[in-house]
């Protein structure tokens, strides 16, 4: 086992922490267990608290500019204060709940390019704080979010790249201060009109917001520019549409409104 030395928090000598998680592999509104171990080390520690962090990494737009960050955005206590005796073991079993916006780490059962998410274990100790390594986790598409990106892969949608943006989409309720775009290259039938198509989920307990935005093509004399459609799943329901069908509509209807097709 490798333990996470805190030597910049609290010196040579200070306290060890390991996670251990039993399963990294979650969907969105799951849950992640798992055990806080702390070591004390070669002198009595006083621990004031220890944290599990939910982190992953955004891009944010500032005037002209454009930079990514770790962004925390869900925590969970662990442990308060405590007193942790020289070379002593303190085990904690924790459940992470993991928040229903979380983005997405894999699709079609492989890693999605673009996009992690980690758990940190940040331990504070005589009132320096050690923000910890991420234990990175498997974030799985939910049944109803399976489906759609079946179907956009039946239309002929071939993956190109996920990213996490900070702020928010109007019209849809968010929890998280982030959505994360899942971008496609057109099939043929739509190419002649569409450069690019990005699909968000907003997903909640019952039911998610599906937002798709549609980046047009540019000609030689023309800018291009984009197209939203916007629609809400319900669970219970969603193997009672035809999504191939529903979808191409979508996209069709969208790309007429501006002009695309």
């Amino acid at each position: 086992m490798v333990f996470k030395k805190l030597r910049q928090a609290v010196g040579i000598g200070g306290p060890s922490i390991e996670t251990i998680l039993h399963d990294p592999n979650t969907t969105p509104g799951g849950v992640v267990t798992g055990e806080v171990t702390i070591i004390g080390g070669q002198y009595n520690s006083d621990i004031k608290a220890v944290n599990l962090a939910l982190r992953t990494r955004v891009e944010v737009e500032s005037g002209d500019n454009e930079y990514t960050s770790n962004l925390e955005y869900a925590k969970l206590p662990v442990a308060g204060g405590f007193s942790l005796q020289e070379g002593a073991r303190h085990s904690v079993p924790f459940q992470m709940p993991i928040p229903w916006e979380a983005p997405l780490t894999h699709m079609y059962g492989q890693p999605l390019r673009g996009t992690t998410v980690g758990v940190a274990t940040e331990l504070e100790v005589a009132g320096a704080i050690d923000p910890g390594d991420l234990d990175p986790i498997a974030v799985h598409p939910l049944p109803a979010q399976e489906r759609l990106l079946t179907a956009f892969s039946n239309l002929g949608f071939r993956f190109h790249n996920a990213d996490c943006e900070k702020g928010r989409i109007w019209g849809v309720h968010q929890e998280l201060p982030f959505y994360q775009e899942i971008e496609f290259y057109p099939p043929s039938q739509y190419a002649r009109g569409i450069k690019q198509l990005e699909v968000t989920f907003v997903a909640y307990p019952q039911s998610m917001e599906v937002v798709l935005e549609l980046d047009k093509r540019g000609g030689v004399f023309t800018e291009g520019h984009d197209a939203f459609s916007r629609f809400t799943v319900d669970y219970a329901t969603i193997n009672n549409t035809n999504w191939e069908q529903q979808l191409d509509g979508f996209l069709q209807d969208a790309g007429r409104r501006r002009g695309f097709f």
